[in-house]
């Protein structure tokens, strides 16, 4: 796919996606007009490295991130740093809460959806009568 689609497919514009592969975060193929092909399989990773992005880890850190996102291997850490280990650890409690958050505020959505179908159902009854 051209870097118009993959673009379209993840809502990521195509300066981004140039950006991603500067920075080796995907890797299209070359074809021999020297186009950027782009595999499917980049949708998902595309779709990883913006959530990633977004949640305020720097490129040089989710390139380390991204082979446990793939699937299950060995992780190798180049340059052992404290302080990136500490940045992590903040990162990933800072998202936890977040996702507490989250599911703290799509149960209440969940509970009202229920009572308003309830209160529906009580209107069709008592109309019908």
């Amino acid at each position: 796919m051209r870097i118009g689609e993959l673009s379209k497919e993840t809502g990521v514009p195509p300066r981004m996606l140039r950006y991603y592969e500067e920075q080796g975060l995907i890797t299209p193929q070359r074809l021999d007009n020297g186009y950027r092909d782009y595999g499917d399989y980049l949708v998902d990773r595309v779709n990883k490295i913006r959530g990633l992005v977004d949640s305020g880890i720097p490129s040089r850190i989710i390139i380390d991130i991204l082979p446990c996102l793939d699937k299950p291997q060995t992780i190798v850490v180049r340059d052992a740093d404290p302080e990136l280990r500490d940045t992590l650890v903040k990162e990933r409690d800072r998202m936890s809460q977040k996702i507490d958050f989250l599911v703290q505020n799509r149960d209440a959505i969940t509970q009202y959806i229920e009572a308003l179908d309830a209160a529906m159902s009580d209107a069709r009854v008592a109309e019908a009568s």
